[in-house]
């Protein structure tokens, strides 16, 4: 039968099913796999779905046949439509189903964010893609659509993706943004209105900080703060790492939402509205943590080297010293030099302890790493013994 094919490699055997499988042929089509198996002697592992177009109620039936005599058999490169079928019946929860993607190119395209976990690129006028440097990355995807979508029904604006596609030897998150534009691409082109952007940036980080979570319903970032100092144990005087680890102990524990890791290429504007994208960092904890990142966004990562702002930001060091400061004035409401510059401290404590375990881990046999790993540990000696509490908000 043209629906069924099959060949065996390194023992396994794998059938192809294609065309429509209905009613009227099921019942041929689980004859000739059964055929098949038994010729080949080896038990059925693998149903390649690459060119199945459609199944109906008869022909799951015929894989739940299967899979009963074959207790490992999975399925893979089911197109979408098909997908859909064996997720909406259930067939992904009794076994494991894997979906066929479309292959993307980026090559040619503006880089329009970039994070740790990967980069996103404009493809069309409606279309952005993530595309994340993890080549295994499909668990993080799906993770990051899972948050993404407990922040929307939260009430924060945020794209979900539609889509995951293979971009080179690795994935991508395809999302529909409309004529969307990144705060950091309408500052270059409207920089009279830097402070009119730098006050919508401000409200959407209030109102995800507004939301609520359950404990234990997203990362929390104390916790994650405290391994980061942990680690640095043996790079930091004795003195000086006790005190961080006690400042960081001390800060309540907080459900309040964070990004994570925000800054102006991670908001956009579209049609109007301000929109939050890369929601793979969204997690729980006091402001602290949250202003920790940004500080880093805009100043810490680029301390040694100012051009990083231009390639990571694509806004000059100036402009982004210029946002960092503005952000901290606006969130809290204050002209007072003196808390602004204590906020300043305290949010670098929590930024260079992150930057100085990120570099002895990633960085350490490189010149600029050794610098980056000193300049840090510089900071900390200097600012920790002065620091009493890292609490913000009073």
């Amino acid at each position: 039968m043209e629906e069924v094919k099959s060949n065996i490699e390194n023992g396994i055997l794998t059938v192809q099913l294609s065309g429509r499988i209905s009613s009227s042929n099921a019942a041929g089509i689980e004859a000739e796999i059964n055929k098949l198996a038994d010729q080949s002697g080896d038990d059925l592992a693998v149903l390649d779905c690459e060119g199945l177009e459609y199944i109906s109620s008869a022909g799951l039936r015929v894989i739940l046949r299967l899979k009963k005599s074959n207790p490992s058999l999975k399925i893979i490169n089911a197109s979408s439509e098909v997908y859909d079928i064996f997720e909406m019946t259930g067939f992904t929860e009794m076994m494991e189903v894997k979906k066929a993607y479309r292959h993307f190119s980026v090559d040619g395209c503006k880089i329009i964010g970039s994070g740790s976990n990967g980069e996103v690129y404009r493809i069309d006028d409606e279309t952005i893609i993530k595309v994340y440097k993890n080549p295994d990355a499909l668990p993080e995807i799906q993770r990051e659509r899972e948050l993404a979508r407990k922040a929307f029904i939260l009430g924060v604006p945020t794209a979900i993706p539609y889509d995951v596609v293979r971009v080179g030897e690795g994935y991508g998150s395809v999302f529909e943004l409309i004529n969307s534009k990144s705060f950091s691409d309408l500052i270059i082109d409207e920089p009279e209105n830097i402070d009119k952007y730098i006050s919508l940036s401000v409200d959407l980080l209030k109102k995800i900080h507004s939301v609520e979570l359950k404990p234990g319903e997203m990362p929390d970032m104390r916790e994650t703060a405290l391994s980061w100092a942990d680690f640095l144990k043996e790079h930091l005087p004795e003195d000086i790492h006790k005190k961080l680890v006690s400042l960081i102990s001390d800060v309540p524990a907080s459900c309040n939402m964070l990004h994570g890791d925000y800054h102006m290429k991670n908001v956009l504007m579209q049609n109007g509205e301000v929109i939050l994208i890369d929601m793979d960092t969204l997690c729980l904890g006091d402001p602290i943590f949250e202003f920790g990142s940004i500080y880093n966004g805009y100043a810490g990562f680029s301390e040694l080297d100012h051009s990083v702002t231009e390639s990571f930001l694509g806004v000059p060091w100036e402009t982004a010293q210029y946002i960092w400061d503005k952000t901290v004035r606006m969130y809290f409401d204050t002209d007072d030099e003196a808390r602004i510059s204590e906020i300043k401290t305290k949010s670098e404590i929590i930024g260079q302890t992150r930057i100085m375990r990120r570099s002895i881990k990633r960085l350490s046999g490189t010149e600029f790493g050794k610098k980056q790993i000193e300049c840090s540990r510089r900071h900390l000696i200097e600012l920790v013994p002065k620091t009493d509490s890292l609490l913000l908000l009073k």
